[in-house]
């Protein structure tokens, strides 16, 4: 049986929130006040396709984009680990499951080498047109009312460990990395020998060290290590391979 990876993006991944780190392609490197006052909590990606609407607008092409997507930083310790699970395909599937969208994860895991540590990456639709834009379009709809409108995580890691069991394929554990609060609702959803991994200083180890608990009132099952360095999350795997 194999160990299966899951990863949040930004802030997990990556060091920064690629949707933010995309304003630097703009000519002034900010968004006008018009358009950031358009934000409506729980609709981050409706927003995020009138930002790059705009930002095409500027005449910035889907090139410079790219290239600006290939500064942004990796977490300290994640380009080795991905090496590491690069390496161990045979025991290890790993996915990312992330509300940025697939065109930009796409870019800055080709920018470093990394792409062929995923299986599979789940994120919101995006390409580019015709005109040259980057369009982005919401994931899914569901019925969570915990998550945001366009993508339910817990249902999105459901379903895929589902399809994966009808093609032959269990997991002895599953390890989530992740750093944000819409990284709790997939952690109501897994066993004791799974393992939540909170990133330090961020909202989702708020949430969970504060003894939050799944709909039936029982705590969270798996067990939680909290971590600083990607270099914490590579021994951990090591340790459950043995």
């Amino acid at each position: 049986m194999k160990t299966l990876m899951v990863f949040d993006f930004d802030h997990t991944i990556v060091d920064e929130n690629c949707d933010t780190w995309v304003i630097r392609s703009t000519p002034d490197k900010r968004l006008p006040d018009w358009l950031a006052k358009t934000y409506q909590k729980g609709r981050w990606t409706e927003y995020m396709g009138r930002v790059m609407s705009y930002i095409g607008d500027q005449g910035v092409t889907s090139e410079s984009i790219r290239s600006v997507m290939h500064t942004i930083p990796f977490t300290d310790g994640m380009v080795e680990l991905f090496t590491f699970i690069s390496g161990h395909k045979n025991d290890i599937d790993c996915i990312i499951v992330s509300d940025a969208n697939m065109v930009f994860i796409d870019w800055i895991l080709e920018g470093a080498g990394l792409r062929q540590a995923f299986d599979k990456v789940f994120s919101n639709p995006a390409s580019v047109d015709s005109r040259g834009y980057v369009t982005v379009q919401c994931y899914h709809s569901h019925t969570c009312a915990k998550c945001p409108i366009n993508m339910c995580k817990r249902k999105i890691l459901e379903d895929f460990i589902a399809t994966q069991d009808k093609m032959g394929v269990q997991y002895a554990r599953t390890i989530y990395v992740g750093d944000g609060g819409n990284d709790l609702c997939p952690l109501k959803a897994m066993r004791e020998e799974d393992i939540a991994m909170p990133r330090k200083g961020y909202t989702l180890e708020r949430l969970v060290l504060a003894g939050v608990v799944t709909e039936d009132g029982t705590p969270l099952k798996p067990r939680v290590l909290v971590w600083t360095s990607a270099t914490e999350i590579l021994n951990e795997l090591k340790a459950v391979m043995q």
